[in-house]
C-alpha cells in the first residue's frame, strides 16, 4: 500500500497582496491574490478559483509515481483559502472521524509558521473522506506535541469540503478545499499578516 502525504508549508506571511516563500533554501515567492469571501465545494468550482494560477508542488519520496499535485491559494480580510488537487488512483482514507492520526494515510496538509523566533506552528490536515487535523504545534529542541484547539465553533472554526472524482467506477484524483480563519490562528504572531509582516 502506498501512502500519499501532499504537505504545503507556509514559512512567512506577507499581506497586500500576500506573499508566500517557498520551502527552506528555496527563495522564491509566491504571490497570493486577494479575494471576497466564499462557499467552498469541495471540487473547486467556485468562480472565484479562477483568479489564481495553479502552483505545482513538487514529488517527494518515490520519483517511480507520476502523480501531480497541485494547489492554488487565496486570502481575503479574514483568512487563508487553499484548493487541492492530488492525482490518485487508490485512495487510503479509512479514518472516520476529526482529530484522528490522519497523516497516516492519504492527506494534505497544510503548515503555518507566522513568526520564525517562536517555535511554534499551526498544522492543518484534511483526508479525501473530510475528515479534519487541526493542530498548534510547539516544538521547543525536538520536543513536540499537538494542541486541539479551544472553543473551536463559530467564526474560530475551520471551513473544508473534500471530493472524490472519479471516470465510471475508476479514482482519478480528489481535491480538498480548506479555509483557515484568522481567528483560529490567534494568539500567533503576525496574524492577521499586515504589509511587510515576516
Amino acid at each position: 500500500m502506498l501512502l500519499k502525504k501532499i504537505t504545503f508549508v507556509i514559512f512567512y506571511f506577507i499581506a497586500s497582496p500576500l506573499f508566500l516563500f517557498a520551502q527552506s533554501n528555496d527563495t522564491s515567492t509566491i504571490t497570493i491574490k486577494k479575494t471576497n469571501d466564499f462557499t467552498l465545494t469541495g471540487d473547486g468550482s467556485n468562480a472565484n478559483w479562477n483568479k489564481t494560477d495553479w502552483i505545482i508542488l513538487p514529488k517527494r519520496d518515490n520519483p517511480n509515481i507520476s502523480y501531480q499535485t497541485k494547489i492554488k491559494l487565496l486570502y481575503s480580510d479574514s483568512g487563508i483559502y487553499c484548493l487541492y488537487n492530488c492525482e490518485d488512483k487508490k485512495i487510503t482514507s479509512t479514518l472516520k472521524e476529526d482529530f484522528a492520526d490522519l497523516w497516516t494515510e492519504d492527506v494534505v496538509e497544510a503548515f503555518f509558521w507566522t513568526d520564525e523566533k517562536t517555535p511554534m506552528y499551526f498544522e492543518y490536515e484534511l483526508s479525501p473522506m473530510n475528515y479534519e487535523l487541526p493542530i498548534l504545534v510547539p516544538n521547543f529542541h525536538g520536543d513536540f506535541l499537538g494542541w486541539r484547539p479551544w472553543h473551536y465553533d463559530g467564526d474560530r472554526r475551520t471551513r473544508h469540503a473534500a471530493h472524490i472524482n472519479k471516470n465510471g467506477d475508476a479514482v482519478e484524483s480528489w481535491t480538498a478545499e480548506i479555509f483557515i480563519p484568522y481567528k483560529l490562528l490567534k494568539p500567533m504572531q503576525n496574524v492577521p499578516p499586515q504589509k511587510g509582516t515576516k
